[in-house]
């Protein structure tokens, strides 16, 4: 293992997504193996290249890691986008913790019902005006930064403007009481990595669709219906 990190996961989101992200937000070019088969996937358990018998893994720096979060966070403190100090990384985490929430929601969204991602929507649109963007718009506010943690970018800054434009994809002016959360997403997105990202014939993913979906229940034996929340 040497070279670019390689992804192994789905040809989609999921939780994968992030990592992506967090990837091309750091300038690092990246390979992915697409996991089409449920032999692609029984191989890699037989191999021993998923200790919990999970993906997302990325190869690494001589590493297979699993299990999101620590990729995650190993990236972020590899590229210098985890804080400065102790301090800075738990408001990090924090902010991190509360995004991940909000995804969650919308992680779910393509594997329910009909009648279930009517009701879904509703919650996603709700949680997100309610409980998540407002902090977010007050820390910006009483921060006075460009950016949510001191005044550098970071992981948290990536994750948040992730978690908006899924959001937005679900409700187009969602942001329309937010004006800091606004004046966020413009400047995030025009820093150059990110604004790469953006771009078409980036890797970055689609909205979930049905293939993707079939993909995911096919390669993980996934027979049962997923409940809204």
């Amino acid at each position: 293992m040497s070279g670019k990190p390689k992804l192994y996961y789905f040809d989609g989101r999921g939780k994968m997504e992030s990592i992506r992200w967090l990837l091309a937000a750091a300038g690092v070019e990246f390979e992915e193996e697409f996991l089409e088969t449920r032999d692609q996937y029984e191989k890699l358990l037989q191999g021993g290249s998923l200790m919990f018998q999970q993906v997302p893994m990325v190869e690494i720096d001589g590493m297979r890691m699993v299990q999101t979060r620590a990729i995650l966070s190993y990236i972020a403190a590899k590229y210098d986008l985890y804080g400065k100090d102790l301090k800075e990384r738990a408001l990090i985490d924090m902010y991190i913790g509360g995004t991940d929430d909000l995804m969650g929601f919308i992680m779910i969204f393509p594997f329910l019902s009909a009648e279930d991602k009517e009701k879904q929507l509703a919650v996603i649109v709700q949680k997100a005006t309610s409980r998540y963007f407002p902090v977010y718009e007050k820390v910006l506010k009483d921060h006075g930064q460009d950016f949510l943690v001191g005044n550098n970018f970071s992981w948290a800054d990536v994750h948040l403007l992730e978690a908006i434009l899924m959001v937005e994809e679900k409700k187009s002016d969602v942001l329309s009481g937010f004006p800091q959360l606004q004046a966020f997403k413009a400047r995030i997105s025009s820093i150059p990595t990110i604004k790469k990202f953006l771009e078409p014939g980036s890797q970055r993913k689609p909205v979930p669709d049905d293939k993707y979906v079939e993909t995911v229940r096919r390669v993980l034996c996934m027979y049962y219906d997923v409940k809204a929340n």
